[in-house]
């Protein structure tokens, strides 16, 4: 795309919108194929992957050690009868009921003494039933047996007398009414929602300062600065930084969602009030959101900062600041409709967590559009402010003419 900056139209610069489209698709290109891009993309992957490896070594680890079970010394009829009641009513209620094994091969001192047989199986059973199903005792540590005596009592009766064994077949009937719990148990999607969107905000959004100190060092903003608003400057900047996030999140979007499909167990989380398609949607707009409010503060800090450590220095109490406000905003959604989810959703830096979560456990849409329309004016406002401060700290030195001579040539060359 060319500018003829010699046109009427343009009396030697670009308007502020073209500006910033100059400027964001020059950052967007140079940092999207570079080679450092392949890293950024890789390095998120590598804690997942660590992850992934030590939850299937935990799982093999689980797999490996045998489960607590019940030994059967009872005569070999009762004893073969109590593991067949265990098994059948274990396949109705769908588990849950102690693993039971005919002890095999007793000995004198085993057939006296159950406990004996806890000692010398050397830890093959967690509890051992004795006597008969008309009687059972079971024997073993005082917690455990505790835990175990009603499922043991619902088997004996089974082997007893049968009164359980001919059960109504019941006929499941779905309704698309909500639970009285659901709300309630919303809270937890919003909780995971909020904390995804705030661990990406937080990752992505230092890019933007690390790549302005760095323009900054090598004089190239003060130059754009000199050719153009600066307004153009920083929200081209925000928006190229913004795309390469977006580019990022849709890889590890992608690398999630086939590990995610191809994993044989998930955790499921509560059906949001608006839907997971709409969810989604306005999770990637609450998270441009959070991201411009960020970036445009990280903006106005290297504006103050010409080092690395000043950089540090001087984002350390907005990181802290994002932080509690992140947590004022999780205390925020336990209190739907109170004065301080209200605060929350005021408040710029807070809004987009707080609308977030909101959209898990409302289904009203219209405050998420006076929310984001609340939200961009303070982008411009912030922008606009870090645009004035850069001017007055980093514009005084340097020839406006060279500045310009230079933005031609980029121009041109586009």
């Amino acid at each position: 795309m060319n500018f003829d900056l010699s046109a009427p139209g343009h009396r030697g610069r670009l308007s502020m919108l073209a500006a910033a489209w100059v400027v964001a698709r020059r950052d967007f290109t140079a940092i999207l194929f570079s080679r450092t891009f392949f890293f950024f993309l890789l390095g998120p992957l590598f804690p997942v992957i660590v992850g992934l490896l030590a939850g299937s070594v935990g799982q093999r680890v689980d797999q490996s050690g045998e489960a607590p079970a019940i030994g059967v010394v009872m005569a070999e009829a009762d004893a073969k009868a109590m593991v067949r009641a265990r098994d059948a009513l274990a396949d109705r209620l769908g588990g849950g009921l102690p693993d039971m094994h005919v002890v095999k091969d007793l000995t004198p001192a085993e057939q006296a003494d159950p406990g004996v047989v806890l000692a010398s199986r050397k830890g093959a059973f967690a509890g051992v039933l004795s006597g008969s199903p008309a009687a059972p005792v079971l024997t073993g540590p005082g917690p455990l047996i505790k835990d175990w005596r009603g499922d043991v009592e619902l088997i004996a009766a089974e082997v007893r007398d049968g009164s359980l064994a001919f059960w109504p077949q019941v006929k499941l009937a779905k309704t698309s009414v909500a639970a009285p719990g659901d709300s309630r148990s919303r809270l937890r999607t919003a909780q995971g929602a909020q904390t995804l969107l705030f661990l990406l905000t937080m990752m992505l959004a230092g890019m933007v300062l690390s790549n302005l100190v760095e323009e900054k060092g090598n004089k190239i903003i003060e130059v754009l600065a000199a050719a153009i608003p600066m307004e153009s400057v920083f929200f081209g900047k925000l928006f190229a930084m913004l795309g390469v996030s977006l580019v990022g999140i849709a890889v590890w979007g992608s690398v999630g969602g086939a590990i995610y499909l191809s994993a044989g167990s998930v955790v499921a989380l509560p059906e949001p009030a608006v839907g997971w398609p709409m969810l989604v949607g306005l999770g990637v707009i609450y998270f441009a959101m959070a991201y411009l409010l960020l970036g445009s503060v990280f903006l106005a800090i290297g504006s103050l900062a010409n080092t690395v450590r000043e950089v540090q220095t001087l984002s350390m109490p907005v990181t802290m600041m994002q932080l509690m406000l992140f947590f004022f905003a999780t205390y925020a959604m336990t209190q739907p409709g109170s004065a301080v989810e209200m605060l929350a959703v005021v408040l710029p830096f807070s809004s987009p967590f707080a609308m977030l979560a909101r959209a898990a456990q409302e289904p009203a849409l219209w405050p998420h559009v006076a929310a984001l329309g609340w939200q961009v004016m303070w982008v411009v406002l912030l922008v606009r402010g870090g645009s004035m401060l850069f001017r007055r700290r980093a514009m005084k030195s340097g020839p406006q003419g060279a500045g310009r001579k230079w933005w031609r040539r980029v121009v041109s060359e586009g």
